[in-house]
């Protein structure tokens, strides 16, 4: 018989027991293994398995998109063969349910394993791609999740085509192929490049960074490592920490490709293969760099509050785009320049184009900018012939806006403060004190924090409205002034974009507040004749000498029908900006010059 002294101790081991039993057997453990064995077929091939859930069902769900990619690509399309077993190998009955998901009836099993193949073969940084040179994974698009599990940590075990000996990516290793990670966010944000692509590493932060190459290209490798070196700094130096202890670029040279796609330790850039040899071609690429690699902060730590955590089922809608891709558009073509890859007259010649292509856009004066931005699901991604009257980038014109904001500072400082200082405050308060997403007006208060005043007519005029800014009274803080060289030159606005197909001369795009649009030329005309003269190719020698509102007799073949149109010459009131220096600019202008791009040793 027990003493009543030893009955404690032993209820106490016999509660833990119980405890620990019961935890360890809702404890789950995820493990994901990728595996190419025909790399020719473009299909990967998936297995998931999960143990300890002991469900009556476990339903398995493939995201809709991409993060950092705001439209819904329906992943789920390419997924092929989806079957789920039992640990000792027994079938278990599985249906869709609905687009994105498939219902295993798990029947309380220990353990399941679902296996399925994913159709690899669209080329860009959003999705997955594989052929006999190499694989290429987005997260999302190949890796289903099984639903309540998201936050569970696992491993992935990457089983790369015979012939290949390379896995590049963001992902902790463990030990030949195997990979670790702390939930599914991780995983989903974790691409891998799997070949023999070539892999060059360089320092900065302290931090290794590895950049591997994908395909033939015309780079210098001690070149590009020491440019990608000076702009990675550079984003470091002006954030002042770098979030990760390790960061990879994997770079697509590809015959044509632009784009990159921002991940939480790594970046996806694609570019065309001889891009490397020319000026515009190098600074371009830096400045891509420069943007993946900003995106760090302001996004993927710094983010606006809808963007995380993700939904992968539905859009995740917010207004603040602008922020996050065009204030990051604002700062890849500076970092380039502070870093030494742009001179100050290009960089100042990249931010006046960027102005004339937003006065330019005839939708900048029907879509906001914060429109743009929510509305990015259903028209960013999916332009047509139309939408460049109808719509605004969040990418140039948020990148605009980011000049004009930190003008705003900067002259109501005296060059004191700037947009720097904002989103080094953003970052410290949101992300690491706080540790949530912020909302708009959170971001504006930042804003009226450093510029002493309230910014109520800039964001009701600029972020919510279509009015044109006043550039000259922002950029004369910094002794600059913009001068249109179109001005006082009459030049037609003709507004149809027309191409060759066969034979036939179609109109393709009709611009708003053009001769074409006032016209009543539409889209997919035959154009035929002007003033009773066949059109075969060039139309500038039937406008050419006319005066604005003559009247053209335009013929044209509309759905088989022959029309005779009467369409008036418009000028073109296309803008062409240019930067030129104030003469004898003061000291607090040269102050704000010098420290906004750099120079002097500030």
């Amino acid at each position: 018989m027990l003493q009543p002294r030893q009955i404690k101790p032993l209820l106490f081991l016999t509660l833990c027991f119980f405890f620990w039993n019961t935890f360890a057997t809702l404890a789950a453990d995820l493990r994901y293994t990728l595996a190419m064995p025909a790399p020719h077929t473009h299909y990967f091939e998936v297995e998931v398995e999960l143990s300890g859930a002991r469900k009556n069902y476990i339903d398995y769900k493939m995201p809709v998109w991409a993060p950092g990619s705001y439209l819904v690509r329906e992943f789920a399309k390419n997924v092929e063969g989806f079957a789920a077993t039992d640990k000792s190998g027994k079938a278990l009955r599985s249906e869709k349910i609905n687009k994105n998901t498939w219902r295993v009836y798990s029947n309380k099993a220990d353990a399941v394993r679902v296996k399925y193949k994913v159709y690899a073969f669209e080329m860009s940084v959003r999705t997955s791609f594989l052929d006999a040179s190499h694989g290429y994974v987005n997260g999302t698009s190949v890796f289903m999740y099984p639903e309540g599990y998201q936050k569970e940590s696992g491993s992935l075990v990457v089983q790369p085509f015979k012939e290949w000996k390379k896995v590049s990516t963001g992902l902790k290793n463990t030990g030949g192929y195997t990979y670790t990670f702390a939930n599914y966010d991780i995983l989903a944000d974790s691409p891998l490049e799997i070949g023999n692509q070539e892999v060059l590493t360089f320092e900065a932060g302290g931090v290794p960074h590895e950049v591997a190459m994908y395909g033939e290209a015309n780079y210098q490798p001690e070149q590009l490592l020491a440019d990608m070196k000076k702009v990675t700094e550079e984003c470091i130096s002006l954030m002042g920490e770098l979030p990760v202890d390790r960061y990879v670029f994997i770079v697509h040279n590809l015959h044509k490709g632009g784009g990159g796609l921002e991940h939480l330790n790594s970046t996806t850039l694609q570019t065309s293969r001889w891009n490397y040899s020319s000026e515009q071609g190098y600074t371009g690429f830096m400045g891509l760099v420069a943007h993946e690699y900003f995106h760090l902060w302001n996004v993927k730590r710094l983010r606006p509050a809808p963007l995380g955590p993700f939904d992968y089922d539905k859009e995740n809608y917010t207004r603040l785009l602008w922020v996050s891709e065009g204030i990051t558009s604002y700062y890849d073509d500076l970092i380039t320049q502070r870093a030494g890859l742009m001179s100050p007259s290009r960089y100042l010649d990249v931010v006046a184009g960027s102005i004339s292509a937003v006065e330019n856009t005839p939708g900048n004066q029907v879509q906001t900018v914060s429109e743009s931005s929510f509305d990015a699901w259903i028209k960013y991604y999916r332009r047509n012939e139309n939408s460049n009257n109808a719509e605004v980038s969040y990418y140039t014109k948020g990148g605009v806006l980011g000049q004009l904001l930190n003008m705003e500072i900067m002259k109501a400082t005296k060059g004191e403060k700037s947009l720097d200082d904002v989103m080094r405050y953003m970052y410290d308060r949101y992300y690491k004190k706080l540790n949530r997403g912020f909302t708009e007006q959170e971001f504006k208060e930042a804003l009226e924090r450093f510029a002493g005043k309230k910014l109520d007519g800039f964001f009701n005029d600029y972020v919510n409205g279509t009015k044109s800014p006043d550039y000259n009274s922002y950029f004369e803080a910094a002794g600059l002034r913009l001068v249109d060289q179109n001005e006082g030159v009459l030049n037609i606005n003709w507004g149809a974009t027309t191409a060759s197909e066969n034979g036939k001369m179609m109109i393709k795009v009709v611009s708003r507040g053009s001769s074409a649009w006032e016209g009543g030329l539409n889209v997919n005309d035959e154009l035929i004749a002007i003033d009773g003269y066949r059109v075969e190719g060039d139309i500038k020698p039937f406008i050419s000498g006319r005066s604005i509102g003559d009247k053209l007799s335009v013929t044209v073949s509309r759905d088989g029908r022959l029309l005779s149109l009467e369409v008036p010459i418009m000028q073109d009131n296309n803008v062409r900006y240019r930067f030129e220096k104030v003469p004898n600019p003061t000291a607090v202008q040269q102050k704000i010059y010098d420290k906004w791009l750099h120079q002097a040793g500030t």
